[in-house]
């Protein structure tokens, strides 16, 4: 981010550092925006955005092209930094099973029908929130205590999403 020429006038040196200045920017809320909601959980990574926006804050005093992009930078830590609430509308919702064979260190186990399952369950207001139920549950047990969580059972839409990557 803070990367300076050696050589060159020092207008040179200043559009070198600005480019590379909202390079980083824009990698860091592309970055925010795709990973938001994983980044809410980490306090290192939660940290950092706060003390890269406090440091674009005070580069915009030295210089000012940077301006354009700090309203869009504060949007994004704010929106990531608060704390997700359920909403009391009606809501669509994305169902994400947290993959316990992601952890490496865990033990190769069978599945028992009393082990309990973890769901992220996300809001069309992008917020979240969690929901446990056990490994038999039927989807009427899932859609049921997703309803009781959110306070609303008005247009629920389970949806399962995976991907290769």
């Amino acid at each position: 981010y803070h990367a300076q020429p050696s050589q060159g006038t020092e207008q040179e040196k200043m559009d070198y550092a600005l480019n590379n200045k909202r390079r980083v920017i824009r990698l860091v809320l592309q970055w925010a925006a795709l990973y938001g909601d994983l980044l809410q959980e980490d306090e290192a990574a939660m940290a950092f955005l706060e003390e890269f926006y406090v440091s674009v804050s005070d580069d915009t005093r030295m210089i000012a092209a940077l301006k354009e992009q700090l309203p869009e930078l504060e949007k994004i830590v704010k929106q990531i930094s608060e704390e997700p609430k359920a909403s009391q509308k009606k809501h669509k919702v994305l169902l994400q099973l947290f993959n316990a064979s992601d952890d490496r260190a865990q033990k190769r186990q069978p599945i028992r029908g009393s082990d309990e399952v973890l769901f992220k369950v996300y809001c069309i207001d992008q917020t979240y929130t969690t929901i446990r139920v056990p490994v038999s549950s039927s989807v009427k047990e899932v859609i049921s205590a997703v309803a009781d969580k959110l306070g609303s059972g008005e247009g629920l839409i389970i949806v399962k999403m995976s991907s290769g990557g």
